[in-house]
This record gives C-alpha cells, structure tokens and sequence, in this order.
C-alpha cells in the first residue's frame, strides 16, 4: 500500500483529495492546522501541524512515498487583495520547508498547488480574454502577492526535481467551487458567495455583486479538480498544467445561473464598489488534453446544482 500525506487536508480541496485517495486504495496522513469544517476526516491519521516551522513540516512528510501539498494561507479576492504580506510571508515558509522536509525525507513524488493567479496581469485586462497556456506565465507579472508567491514556488519545484532525488508534478488550479466548502466569512470564493447570498435572498430581492459583474472566469467543480491531481500526479509530465474547465462566463452570468438552480429567477443584482480581480480570465486545456488525454467533464450548471444546495442547506439550517 503506497503511504501519501497530504498538506492542507483541513481546507475545500484538501479533504476532497483526501476522499478520493482513500477510495483508490492509499493510506493517507492529513495534515493541517485546523480538522475538516464540514465534514469528518477520511485519513488514516491526522495531524495538527504548523507547516510554517521546520520541524512539522519534518513530522508531516516523514514515512511516506508521496507528498501532495495543497497547505496555503488562502481564500476569494476579499482575502487575498488585501493581505497581501501575510501571503506571502505565511506560503513562502509553509512551501520552503514543506518541500525541504520532503527532500530529507526521502519523498519520491511532490505535487504542487499553483494556480491561474500566477499569470500576468497585462494578458488579462480584457472581459474576452484568450484563455491562458501555460507557456503565458513569462514574462511575469501576477496581480497579487498571492500569484508571486505560487510563482516563485514552481521554479523552487523544478530546481529541486533537477537537482535532488525527487520528482515534482505542478498544477494550476482555476476556480474550483463544490460542496462542503467556506460559503461565508471573507475567504469565501464567489461561486460560494453567490450561492450563500441568493439561498438567502427571496426571489425578487437584490444581491449585491462587486464591481459591474462583466468580469469573466471559468470555473471547475471539485470532483473533477481532485481526478485531475490524481492524474497529474500519476502522469510523466513535470512541467506546470492548468487544470480547470475552458467555459468562461462573467459573474453576472454567474448569478443569473444560480437563481436558476435555485429557482428564483427574479433576483436582481445590485453593482457595490469591491475587489474584482483581473477583467478576465480563462483556462487554455489544450496541453491538458494532450498530456493526460482528459479534461474536467462537469458544465458549470451540473456543478451549481449540488454546490447550491448544499450551501443552501448551511444557512437555512443556521
């Protein structure tokens, strides 16, 4: 039985991933600094470590042939424009030792958690935008603390894999949304913001959306987010993959589809100044599809269906 750890197992993607490890036969260490918000621990054991020192990030990846490192100080555009220092002091310690440790450790296989924010700002000023390659992230110029920290980390990934006995595997994560993750508080994401605000609108009421809404995203549901670790991870392929869906909608479009899961289609939205992000952004699958010859199957609409419910679940019961 191959042992693998996985790094930020109390956080959306991390308990997911850990679910699907579970299911596909690993024994699995979680580690994190809080247990799984909504849901029990599927691991095998769990531990509550603080990545940000040297000696947990030793205790956490010791013993095993795998480290998926997912550990991030993180959350929507509320969070990650505004606290932009504590990003990147917090990630750049959790990753230099995570990965360190794993090296001393012996790990045979990383992988890494990136993401679309690493990709420069001047390619994403337009709501059409041409969806993104993975070749785009140079010259670079990510819009936030967040993105230069990712940033910096893959280049870590690749020196370590070309000069140590480890093989490191890097993914680029676009949006991903899905039950059983933070709907409130700030660190919210706006799939999950949207779902929490029209769950709790009554149809003909108004919420509130930042910026004009024309700001465009594509988006990825979970269960196709954790397959496509896994598959990246298993793959021979070293070099960073996008790993999210090419369907761009705004956000406007975006609410506009969860009053319709939900089945109020008279909610009206009303534009407030707040964070937006870059004006577009859109994931290019083209080296996705021929790497690994797949790519995350779930339309948007199929995915809001039991994102929706779910959150509508939470705050009627609270």
């Amino acid at each position: 039985m191959k042992r693998v750890c996985v790094t930020g197992a109390g956080g959306f993607i991390g308990h997911h991933l850990v679910t699907l490890l579970k299911e596909k036969g690993y024994w699995v260490r979680g580690v994190d600094l809080v247990y799984p918000e909504y849901t029990g621990v599927d691991a095998d054991e769990f531990e509550l470590l603080d990545l940000r020192r040297w000696d947990a990030a030793l205790q956490a990846t010791r013993g095993v042939d795998e480290v998926y490192a997912l550990a991030a100080d993180m959350g929507g555009m509320g969070f990650i424009s505004t606290h932009h220092a504590q990003i990147l002091h917090n990630n750049s310690l959790i990753n230099l030792h995570t990965l360190d440790a794993a090296r001393v450790n012996g790990v045979q296989r990383y992988l890494y958690s990136s993401s679309a924010c690493i990709y420069p700002e001047y390619l994403q000023t337009e709501t059409d935008v041409v969806p993104l390659k993975e070749s785009d992230a140079y010259p670079a110029q990510p819009q936030d603390a967040y993105g230069w920290e990712k940033l910096f980390t893959e280049l870590l990934c690749s020196y370590y894999a070309a000069e140590y006995p480890i093989e490191t595997r890097t993914v680029r994560f676009h949006n991903i949304y899905g039950p059983f993750g933070t709907y409130d508080g700030g660190r919210e994401k706006a799939p999950a913001a949207i779902c929490r605000k029209i769950a709790l609108a009554e149809d003909g009421a108004s919420i509130e959306i930042w910026g004009d809404g024309e700001q465009t995203r594509s988006f990825c549901y979970i269960d196709d987010c954790v397959e496509g670790i896994y598959r990246i991870m298993q793959s021979d392929y070293a070099k960073p993959l996008n790993l999210g869906t090419d369907e761009m909608v705004s956000i406007n479009e975006l609410a506009h589809l969860v009053g319709d899961v939900a089945g109020k289609r008279h909610v009206d939205m009303k534009h407030i100044p707040g964070p937006q992000g870059v004006r577009g952004r859109n994931s290019d699958n083209s080296l996705l599809r021929e790497v690994l010859g797949w790519e995350p199957p779930t339309c948007l609409r199929d995915g809001l269906g039991p994102t929706y419910r779910w959150i509508e679940k939470q705050v009627t019961s609270a």
